[in-house]
């Protein structure tokens, strides 16, 4: 049974330690991990999230080698909705498809992060994680 990423395991586990009063103060931090989409990039293709608060669009593709490359395309106006996805793109980084299914589907409640911010934002991170799993299960039939 594969198990989520190394990395991706390390942050969970960084945050699940942290005193509940940095845990807010760590998540910012991942808001500026998320690469700006590559030039000529634009939305075409992506996925827009609706239970994001903001306009968040994604996309997870298989590449050749067998990794799964995320692309996400978020306003910096969103720092929470950010973040979730720069601990994605970080934590997902080189993953193969197994290893990405093999996220919690409740990693954000893992990591603590359900104590340091409103429900509806865990929610929509959650969603995010959700629609990257499902377009990697599409991919790989």
């Amino acid at each position: 049974m594969p198990s989520m990423p190394a990395r991706l395991a390390e942050i969970v586990d960084e945050f699940a330690a942290a005193p509940r009063d940095v845990v807010l103060e760590m998540l910012l931090e991942y808001a500026d991990v998320i690469p700006p989409l590559p030039a000529g990039q634009d939305r075409e293709g992506m996925e827009q999230v609706p239970e994001c608060q903001t306009a968040f669009f994604l996309r997870a593709r298989v590449t050749p080698e067998g990794t799964v490359e995320t692309l996400f395309d978020c306003p910096p106006e969103a720092p929470t909705t950010r973040a979730f996805a720069g601990i994605l793109a970080e934590g997902l980084a080189g993953a193969t498809p197994e290893q990405v299914l093999a996220v919690p589907d409740d990693l954000y409640q893992r990591m603590g992060l359900a104590q340091a911010i409103s429900p509806l934002r865990v929610r929509g991170g959650t969603a995010i994680l959700a629609r990257l799993k499902r377009q990697v299960r599409e991919q790989i039939g």
